[in-house]
């Protein structure tokens, strides 16, 4: 083999090399959600995190509120590349609900009802 053969092999490894070792890029999938509040209560603190935490992220609504009838969207995009997502609603009157293994690339609103 002579030394461009070589050389054309080495850069070719290298090129494939380092593409292997790249994490790919976006699955390019919506993880934006309609919160809408369809209940008779406000809500007050809202949180939500992927399935692969133990924990509750931040209060997505910081000092906001999200008062019965009105609706906020959400990017659940936390470049984890989960789609599955676990919600923890506190409402005014201080009771709270879950929502469990919410698909936020499959359905674009949560809405909350009493």
């Amino acid at each position: 083999m002579n030394y461009a053969a070589k050389l054309s092999l080495c850069a070719l490894t290298l090129v494939l090399g380092s593409s292997l070792a790249v994490p790919t890029m976006a699955d390019n999938y919506n993880r934006r959600v309609l919160l809408s509040n369809q209940s008779s209560r406000d809500i007050v603190e809202f949180y939500g995190s992927n399935t692969g935490t133990t924990e509750w992220q931040e209060d997505i609504l910081g000092v906001d509120a999200l008062a019965s009838g009105e609706e906020v969207d959400i990017n659940f995009d936390d470049n984890t590349g989960y789609c599955m997502f676990d919600f923890l609603i506190k409402f005014s009157d201080g009771s709270e609900t879950t929502e469990e293994r919410f698909n936020v690339c499959d359905y674009g609103t949560l809405t909350v009802q009493d």
